[in-house]
């Protein structure tokens, strides 16, 4: 996450965004597979930095920053073109309640009885004050209108940045945590935001962030019990019912301060199960390693000769 860190200091330049999860209708068992990734094109006009991008198509900045390595986060150039990450491979895990996988900085809610998954980018946890990686839980209780109460660590954090913190901050639209919260266990919640930055970045103090017309979603349709499963999961790899193999490979969090801190590429965490599911006779091995390096979080096939072929859209039309 060495390039995502850098951005910051881009707050002043995001703009508030109202859109919602991207909606997938559920493969059937045995795949995993879901939507096709699209392009789109920059206005000639285009005074936007690359979050109201991501906003606008429901992704968030760590996403498109890994789709488009080139895009200037600041000011994308005019007539450039933007791919949009909305193909992926589900989580290999139970379709239900909330799954929330850290690596990809996404959260997937699997509404009961609607056979479909919405899928909302998030902010999570800065190295040293992580989110949960590897947990499974439940919504405890639902809050309109949540309170902060900054632990005595997080006031110290902000003072050594010469920033005072208040050890209390009412409800309200200035709250940090937003105007909606799900509480999960005793120390975590999902929550909203009073700003856009942080979608797709590592700075809450451990909590998930996400955009506030997706937190206002997610109060209003996520009942208190629902399962919250919370993954770590950079490498995906599905083998679809037609016998096509695909991996997607988003950059891996940081393990600790050096790697945090470090230009290079944190190693990726490959299992024995996933080496034998990326290798075979009918896997193209460069492919394989060109996904591994290139790390785009889109799904790559790779079996031989395979062909993909991105929808091309244009903004503004």
């Amino acid at each position: 996450m060495g390039r995502i860190k850098k951005l910051g200091f881009i707050t002043a330049l995001l703009v508030s965004q109202n859109v919602l999860a991207v909606s997938y209708p559920l493969p059937p068992e045995g795949s995993r597979l879901v939507g096709s990734a699209q392009t789109i094109v920059v206005p000639h006009d285009n005074k936007l930095p690359l979050e109201a991008f991501a906003a606008q198509h429901g992704q968030g900045l760590s996403n498109m920053l890994e789709a488009n390595p080139g895009a200037d986060p600041f000011l994308p150039k005019a007539g450039t073109q933007l791919v949009v990450p909305q193909q992926l491979i589900l989580p290999p895990t139970v379709r239900e309640g909330i799954v929330v996988n850290v690596a990809e900085m996404r959260l997937y809610y699997y509404p009961k009885g609607s056979n479909t998954v919405e899928i909302f980018p998030i902010g999570i946890g800065e190295a040293g004050r992580e989110t949960p990686r590897n947990w499974v839980t439940a919504v405890e209780r639902k809050q309109d209108g949540p309170t902060w109460s900054p632990t005595p660590n997080t006031r110290r954090a902000y003072a050594k940045e010469g920033k005072t913190l208040p050890a209390f901050v009412p409800a309200g639209p200035d709250n940090p945590m937003g105007l909606y919260a799900l509480y999960i266990g005793r120390l975590y919640a999902i929550h909203g935001t009073n700003s856009n930055f942080g979608i797709g970045l590592r700075v809450s103090q451990g909590c998930i962030r996400l955009r506030n017309a997706d937190i206002k979603y997610l109060f209003d349709n996520v009942p208190v019990g629902t399962r919250v499963q919370l993954i770590d999961q950079p490498v995906k790899v599905t083998t679809e019912p037609d016998g096509s193999r695909w991996v997607e490979v988003h950059e891996p969090l940081s393990r600790n301060r050096a790697e945090f801190e470090s230009s290079n590429k944190v190693p990726l965490p490959m299992t024995a199960g996933l080496r034998a599911q990326l290798n075979g006779a009918d896997v193209d091995a460069v492919k394989v390693d060109g996904a591994l390096e290139r790390r785009s979080g889109m799904p790559v096939n790779i079996g031989y000769g395979a062909r993909e072929t991105p929808l091309v859209a244009t903004l503004g039309q």
